[in-house]
């Protein structure tokens, strides 16, 4: 399916550019998976605890035991991670922005395109790209310049027209870089996404 092969791609350009947050983040969601990872804090600095992770990842992986984060361990963990997360398969996305088909253009106005132009702006502190703007449901300027940064780098169609594909893809920037811990488990489904 292209839309999720391509929010993958923008996951990854971004993990790669946070590569120990991501590798944390990846750790401790497997960590839930697997009792025998520890669960890691998300703070970016790869100390004792993340060492042991990686440690303990490589041994049950059968790579070598190293402690290094090496492309065979980043593609196993990865792996391994995007292979849980499609298990889950459980959508934040889906609970709070319409259903496929919905399409919000430059110059409407929906009030739950206050929660997107939201996410934005918090996401703004992370990205050099993203540009803060009113939050109000409206789909100006900004609200639409900052959908076609976000599209163009999950390789969607830069259309600046907010649409599932385009939510899907916020949602999980939002996951990786804001939230960082998911407190929504997969019993909690029938909820939001």
């Amino acid at each position: 399916m292209r839309d999720s092969a391509a929010g993958r791609e923008l996951l990854e350009r971004d993990m790669l550019s946070n590569p120990v947050s991501s590798l944390q983040y990846m750790l401790r969601q497997l960590s839930k998976t697997y009792q025998w990872l520890p669960e890691l804090v998300v703070d970016g600095f790869y100390g004792e605890r993340t060492l042991e992770a990686v440690m303990q990842f490589q041994r049950a992986a059968g790579l070598p035991v190293t402690g290094t984060v090496d492309q065979a361990t980043w593609d196993a963990i990865r792996s391994c991670w995007l292979e849980q997360e499609s298990r889950e398969s459980y959508s934040r996305a889906t609970r709070i922005f319409p259903s496929e088909g919905i399409q919000v253009h430059e110059g409407n106005s929906k009030e739950y395109m206050i929660i997107p132009q939201t996410m934005f702006n918090v996401l703004s502190k992370h990205f050099n790209g993203i540009t803060p703007c009113e939050a109000d449901g409206n789909h100006g300027p900004a609200s639409a310049a900052n959908v076609r940064w976000l599209q163009k780098a999950a390789g969607l169609p830069e259309t600046g027209c907010m649409n599932k594909a385009t939510w899907d893809a916020l949602s999980h920037l939002y996951e990786i870089f804001v939230v960082q811990d998911t407190d929504c488990l997969p019993e909690f489904t029938g909820g939001w996404g």
